[in-house]
């Protein structure tokens, strides 16, 4: 991809990318198997004329929404910058392509916080933008945007490794007390704070699937379900059960799929990864005992661990196989 690395950044697309990025983050976990963008339109002084964001799979990308709502507020004839948290596509999916949606503007300057990560189409939007005569660029060619281009690379890192590897980023949540023991009391289910039960819950929301074990189930006859935060509506999710002796009741499974799970029961962990990359899932949330937990991590199969440690309030650790993300908050995160 060819890009302007001498062309300075105003401060207005600083904020734009910002506004960009915080208003894509919202849907992550809602866009699967597409990546969550986020979009805004300057005018030539700067001033943000219209916002857009991909909310769900199959309906319109970011720029697209963005765009019809410059049209809908009567200010379309004034886009000058398009501001995108990804390289805007062209290619024909269930959507048209966005590189049409602005060739369709006045827009003359395309501000990109993170390229295509999908080999298969990486840089032709942007190719396709500069071929039409538009100045493209890139986050990554600037170095006063490196905080803007590590966040948006990490609101794509799920849709990033699956377009690589055909496998679901893996999110670790583990909860400790201060001894380093993941059993709760007896008679509860769990002993963290409630700011921890909220982030929880907040990276379930993200998750296309949870990844458990018999043990857990047996033990805690847990539901699963995003319950303290708000859901996405009509988001379906996988839960990848492992469970070789098939010790779990049937009437567990039944219940885990009337509350909109597709139950998986893999043979083992590697054949989950797989099997959940297969069916489209992004991100998958391992939510496990002891062992389970341990597996994963020792097998350095976890992108990201939340550990969360007990205390008041807990303290709460979040680490990254890629230790260039550990600087920058990821979706869910915030409190």
């Amino acid at each position: 991809m060819t890009t302007a690395p001498e062309m300075t950044i105003s401060a207005a697309e600083r904020t734009a990318l910002r506004q960009a990025l915080a208003g894509a983050a919202r849907f992550a976990g809602a866009t699967s198997p597409n990546p969550p963008v986020g979009c805004v339109l300057l005018d030539e002084n700067g001033a943000v004329l219209a916002e857009g964001f991909h909310m769900m799979a199959g309906e319109a990308h970011a720029e697209a929404i963005a765009i019809a709502s410059a049209r809908a507020l009567g200010v379309a004839g004034r886009i000058h910058t398009v501001v995108a948290t990804l390289e805007p596509c062209n290619h024909h999916g269930r959507t048209p392509p966005c590189s049409d949606a602005i060739l369709a503007t006045p827009a003359r300057r395309v501000v990109i916080a993170a390229a295509d990560p999908n080999p298969a189409v990486r840089g032709g939007g942007a190719a396709r933008l500069k071929a039409a005569g538009l100045d493209i660029v890139l986050a990554a060619d600037h170095p006063e945007l490196r905080a803007e281009s590590l966040a948006a690379r990490r609101l794509i890192a799920p849709f990033a490794k699956h377009a690589r590897t055909g496998r679901p980023w893996v999110t670790v949540k583990q909860a400790v007390d201060e001894a380093g023991g993941m059993v709760p009391p007896p008679g509860r289910k769990t002993f963290t704070a409630r700011s921890s039960l909220l982030l929880a819950h907040r990276l379930r929301r993200r998750a296309d699937a949870i990844l458990t074990g018999s043990g857990t189930v047996l033990a805690d006859n847990p539901e699963f379900t995003v319950r303290h935060v708000a859901d996405f509506p009509g988001k379906q999710r996988f839960l990848a059960l492992l469970d070789r002796r098939r010790r779990v009741p049937s009437g567990y499974i039944e219940a885990a799929r009337a509350r909109g799970f597709t139950v998986l029961r893999p043979a083992d962990l590697d054949d989950a990864l797989a099997l959940l990359g297969a069916r489209g899932a992004l991100e998958v949330l391992v939510e496990a005992g002891p062992s389970l937990t341990a597996a994963v991590l020792d097998a350095g199969l976890a992108d990201e661990h939340v550990l969360i440690t007990k205390g008041n309030p807990d303290h709460v650790a979040i680490t990254h196989a890629n230790p260039e993300f550990d600087a920058v908050k990821a979706p869910g995160e915030e409190q």
